[in-house]
């Protein structure tokens, strides 16, 4: 299977097949996978151990075949290949900051596919095939859901071989996180065309309140997923901080960040509209705005 994604740079069509790709398949296509293993393969346990072997120095053997079978470009990292200690170390390895400069405007949070609906209503007719998706699911909380139940909806899905840090898309004081207890599904191509009420209602995820002077209270959820150790913020809550700075970290594995914003103070870019109408990502970058 691949997913097909606008390249928002060149205008180019372009498609992204997951890595393991007969595992994951096997694990959300085949009857037997969904029923036998998947239970096991999701179970936080798993993640973890995995996500431990990353860390592990003897993993810096698995960084060269990783960067060269998708292409990684190294010249944007602060360390060369020889400089991380562990697979986890490259993972989630920190860019030059002329790598990715900050636009004018609401920015992405980080690099990544993404999806944006104008009000949270859309995805209930977008997304699929019987499944029923609820924002009171998601946030895990009904009097929550009512307050963001007419925000803008935008989804960044993370790819293994894109930066894994993410960053506030706007200036203002976030909170410490809530932390939303959850399996660890993938956010794969396969697991969303066929668990995307478990892959977004379910998964490990936190929420973080950013107090905005002018749009309000942003919403930003981070996402873990199958085989990702942890997600790790680095911000300190209740200090403010500006548009484009560093909120955390996910660790290995592919991962997603939601953002909540009042509907009324932002105005997504009409090419990002257009994309997702047209039931196609919009592949951003750190920094590049997505709103005006």
């Amino acid at each position: 299977m691949q997913i097909r994604f606008i390249d928002r740079k060149s205008g180019e069509v372009k498609t992204e097949a997951p890595p393991a790709e007969g595992l994951l398949q096997f694990l959300y296509d085949n009857p037997f996978g969904k029923t036998a293993i998947l239970p096991i393969a999701k179970r936080k346990f798993i993640s973890e151990i995995y996500g431990r072997r990353m860390d592990r120095p003897t993993s810096v053997k698995r960084i060269q075949g990783f960067v060269d079978e998708l292409g990684i470009d190294m010249s944007e990292s602060k360390k060369a290949i020889a400089e991380f200690t562990s697979f986890n170390d490259f993972f989630y390895r920190a860019l030059l900051p002329e790598a990715r400069p900050i636009a004018e405007g609401f920015i992405s949070p980080g690099d990544g596919r993404l999806l944006a609906f104008e009000t949270v209503s859309e995805v209930n007719s977008f997304f699929v095939k019987g499944r029923r998706f609820t924002l009171a699911e998601f946030l895990g909380d009904e009097q929550l859901a009512k307050t963001y139940q007419h925000a803008t909806l935008l989804i960044l899905r993370l790819a293994p071989n894109d930066y894994h840090r993410f960053h506030f898309p706007w200036t203002g004081t976030p909170a410490a996180v809530q932390k939303i207890k959850g399996s660890y599904y993938s956010v794969s191509p396969y697991a969303l065309a066929g668990n995307f009420t478990r892959v977004f209602c379910e998964n490990k995820r936190e929420l973080c309140f950013l107090n905005t002077k002018d749009k309000g209270e942003v919403l930003l959820v981070p996402i873990g997923a199958t085989m990702v150790g942890g997600i790790v913020e680095t911000y300190v809550p209740g200090q403010r901080v500006v548009k484009g700075e560093e909120m955390g970290y996910f660790k290995f594995g592919g991962s997603t960040v939601v953002a909540l914003v009042d509907s009324e103070k932002i105005q997504i870019d009409p090419d990002i509209l257009e994309n997702t109408r047209n039931k196609m990502e919009t592949y951003v970058k750190m920094g590049e705005r997505i709103a005006q």
